[in-house]
């Protein structure tokens, strides 16, 4: 049996406007391990976010394939979180977070305890009745988060979900989620032009070529911890030389 979730192989598409065709991605190939945290990075323009809209099947692929491997053969649950939190100002942050759950009927007594839980766990229990503006960017990611794990899929999607914070508050939460991802075990996918965020948050990191997208160049990363930290990660001995190395492939390919 594959240990893999996911695989998309020799995938391309294409958009197609009255002005003519546009090719975002070319025979794209990987695979991601079930429980695997994999960052991709990339020039601007690319088709990262094209990747994660054909994964969670907004789009399809025009040639080539992508395979899921679910428990029972049943296709994995996809969340997919975006760069905006998109909590609906006229929802109180309970309705926000169990937002999915109403719409898939899912409310039960255990979920809405599931999510109690996580709200009081990522420092939210005190804010229910709160409207999104009445909170911080990063309160707002966290419920964003909620939202999307309380209807407890197998495979996050994270299309540059820290990139609207100011860097402190970047950090903090970037650590903080990830941190959530990991005890949850999930397998993630997450987009980001950051490489401190891919080397410090990743177990492996794609860089793609710019458009029409393929897989330029991987890396694996493992870094020498002395604690699960985001600051242990940027301060560990083999950090500068991934993230130079990452820049470099990105430069030449920028050149």
């Amino acid at each position: 049996m594959t240990d893999s979730i996911l695989k998309m192989e020799d995938v391309s598409f294409s958009y197609h406007n009255l002005n003519g065709e546009t090719t975002a991605l070319q025979n794209l190939t990987f695979s991601v391990k079930r429980g695997e945290f994999l960052a991709i990075v990339g020039p601007s323009g690319c088709g990262k976010s094209t990747i994660l809209s054909l994964l969670a099947g907004l789009l399809a692929p025009e040639e080539g394939g992508i395979t899921f491997y679910g428990k029972d053969g049943k296709k994995p649950g996809i969340g997919y979180m975006l760069q905006h939190d998109h909590l609906f100002e006229w929802r109180s942050i309970w309705k926000n977070v169990t937002l999915g759950l109403e719409i898939q009927h899912r409310l039960t007594p255990e979920n809405k305890r599931k999510v109690r839980e996580m709200l009081q766990d990522y420092g939210l229990e005190g804010f229910v009745d709160k409207k999104p503006s009445e909170l911080s960017g990063g309160m707002r990611q966290r419920a964003a988060l909620i939202r999307t794990l309380a209807l407890e899929p197998d495979i996050l999607l994270l299309d540059e979900p820290f990139s609207a914070l100011d860097y402190q508050t970047r950090l903090t939460v970037s650590a903080d989620i990830a941190r959530i991802i990991r005890s949850a075990q999930k397998t993630v996918i997450l987009i980001t032009h950051d490489l401190s965020e891919a080397v410090s948050l990743s177990d492996r990191v794609l860089v793609l070529t710019g458009r029409p997208a393929h897989v330029k160049a991987e890396f694996s990363i493992h870094l020498t911890l002395p604690d699960d930290s985001l600051l242990a990660a940027r301060k560990a001995p083999e950090y500068t030389e991934y993230f130079n190395q990452i820049w470099e492939e990105l430069s030449n390919e920028n050149n």
